[in-house]
């Protein structure tokens, strides 16, 4: 058993952190993926160019460099227009808010690919169909689309998933007390990092197993009743 010092409390609400971020992250994510492949399909050219500017962009810089910018950019741009409405106070962005936004950015910008591809995927005569029959865009986006969308796109989102899982050791560069900074903090007092860095690497691996064992099941169940052969 891995002697923790005492520490053992420590890593585990980092642990819990960890998931928190990653949870919260993912549920953003999925709306400027959603949104963003909405926008890459419309057929307004400014919307296509602003969802191709967003995934080459966020695609392009290194997730580190991206949570830099955000948490420290982003506080000076808050408090610029915060002295610009006539505020004194000193405002600054959380760690915990720059750390889940920037996630669910990057993980925005790969979803956007996911639905996308997942929305053409979709037979056209199946939309095509439920408007014959009275349906509105939102009853068709809902009824017919989303749930086959759901099917085409949760293998691409679940490894997207298990990304954004390990991304979110980056968040301790900015003192966000999660996982990989309690590792970190237990290693400094006790002198011991490879006991902690160990118990940090099983906390992680151990996400990743429970993760896929629910992908799997959320995938073989999102495929009932859909003929394979």
């Amino acid at each position: 058993m891995i002697e923790l010092h005492g520490y053992g409390p420590l890593l585990a609400d980092g642990a819990w952190l960890t998931l928190r971020v990653a949870f919260a992250s993912v549920a953003l994510g999925l709306v400027f993926g959603l949104l963003g492949a909405m926008a890459k399909l419309s057929p307004s050219a400014a919307l296509r160019g602003a969802a191709t500017a967003y995934t080459a962009i966020v695609r392009g810089l290194p997730e580190l460099l991206l949570l830099l910018i955000i948490f420290y950019g982003g506080s000076l741009l808050v408090q610029s227009v915060w002295q610009k409405l006539g505020g004194e106070s000193y405002i600054e962005i959380k760690p915990f808010v720059a750390g889940t936004f920037t996630l669910a950015f990057v993980f925005g910008a790969y979803a956007t690919e996911v639905f996308r591809g997942a929305i053409l995927a979709v037979p056209k005569g199946q939309v095509e169909a439920a408007y014959a029959v009275g349906m509105t865009r939102l009853q068709m986006f809902r009824r017919v689309m989303l749930p086959q969308v759901w099917r085409f796109a949760l293998p691409g989102l679940g490894n997207l998933w298990l990304v954004l899982l390990k991304d979110t050791s980056l968040i301790s560069v900015i003192n966000l007390n999660e996982l990989m900074y309690a590792a970190r903090a237990g290693a400094g007092k006790t002198h011991d990092p490879f006991t902690f860095f160990t118990a940090a690497a099983l906390i992680y691996l151990a996400f990743t197993i429970v993760s896929m064992i629910v992908l799997q099941y959320s995938e073989r169940r999102a495929q009932r009743g859909v003929r394979t052969g």
